[in-house]
């Protein structure tokens, strides 16, 4: 792809955390591309616009290139861009949204893998029915990627999904560089759920290392795991889907096993007999694994489909089950 083709694209981020971060810096490696990055707090703005790097997040990533800034007007930055990309943690968008205008003619791209707490939606369906945007305005950004990669630029690959395809080819334009790859599809819905349920099975894979399972079990999971997805997504819509593509298998894997994976992190923390609240209090991030989980369980339910990882976790979660008991009956039942 050329990036010559990228002059007077403006994208505006909204969101400053690690995820966002790592989305700013791939976007700013392309001069050409101007970026309002929003933050919620006039001192880190002030501090990115003087030293070029997030004062909370990612302190090591520097953006050389001037195309940048960094500002408190959300509502600028969103009636300025044409690409607005969501990074929020999905616990906090609605309330970062609420009192701003999104206009429907903007594309509209979800960097966020999780539910929207207050709707139990997925992001691309929470912006169609709680903010009227079209659903071919909207365009989806997953992995398999973690942020603390790209800051290293490590050789990475992302999934760019839009049910118009052509969207998600401008897109994979604006982020493609040295050392990101990009996939595209028009499977804007089944890549987002694939990508809200691998934060839930990572948090399982925690679970069972926290509990002392080895990479013998893991295996066995994560292959039972890809199965459900596979199952949930056929329930869901009548188009089957290649699960062993780099946006759904891929992104599970990286999940499952990466040292830089929160949801894991925290899973790990239950195992080990932390309770959810104070395995919440330790963590520096947001598992967003943990707030999709109700959500995906209602889901789930209207839908009739049985998921027993996905149960197992909810009730270790949830109904504060014993995680050991909880695993050692679900062992019986995946292979």
């Amino acid at each position: 792809r050329k990036f010559a083709q990228l002059m007077a694209i403006k994208v505006g981020i909204i969101g400053y955390g690690s995820w966002a971060t790592a989305l700013a810096k791939i976007i700013n490696e392309h001069s050409q591309t101007e970026i309002q990055w929003y933050f919620t707090k006039e001192t880190d703005a002030s501090y990115f616009n003087t030293y070029r790097s997030n004062p909370r997040y990612l302190r090591g990533v520097r953006f050389a290139n001037t195309t940048i800034k960094a500002s408190t007007q959300a509502q600028q930055i969103i009636d300025w861009a044409d690409y607005v990309v969501l990074a929020a943690p999905s616990a906090f968008l609605h309330q970062m949204l609420i009192n701003l205008n999104l206009p429907s003619h903007k594309k509209y791209v979800t960097a966020i893998k999780g539910i929207e707490k207050n709707s139990k939606k997925v992001i691309a369906q929470y912006l169609e029915d709680e903010w009227k945007i079209p659903s071919n305005n909207i365009i989806l950004v997953t992995g398999p990627c973690h942020a603390e990669e790209v800051a290293l630029e490590k050789l990475s690959y992302l999934t760019i999904s839009s049910l118009d395809i052509e969207h998600a080819n401008q897109f994979a334009q604006v982020i493609n560089c040295r050392y990101i790859n990009t996939h595209v599809n028009n499977d804007l819905y089944g890549a987002e759920y694939s990508a809200v349920l691998k934060n839930i099975y990572a948090i399982g894979a925690g679970v069972l290392h926290g509990i002392g399972y080895g990479d013998n079990f893991l295996a066995i999971y994560v292959s039972a795991a890809i199965r459900e997805i596979e199952t949930f997504l056929d329930s869901l819509h009548q188009v089957h889907r290649d699960v062993k593509d780099a946006a759904y298998l891929g992104d599970l894997l990286v999940t499952c096993y990466s040292q830089f994976s929160r949801n894991r992190t925290f899973g790990n923390m239950l195992g080990k007999g932390y309770s959810v609240h104070s395995a919440q209090l330790e963590m520096a991030m947001i598992a967003e694994g943990y707030y999709a989980l109700e959500g995906m369980e209602n889901v789930r339910k209207e839908l009739a489909v049985s998921m027993p990882i996905l149960q197992t976790i909810f009730a270790i979660v949830y109904e504060q089950k014993n995680p050991t008991e909880e695993f050692i009956n679900l062992s019986k039942v995946i292979n």
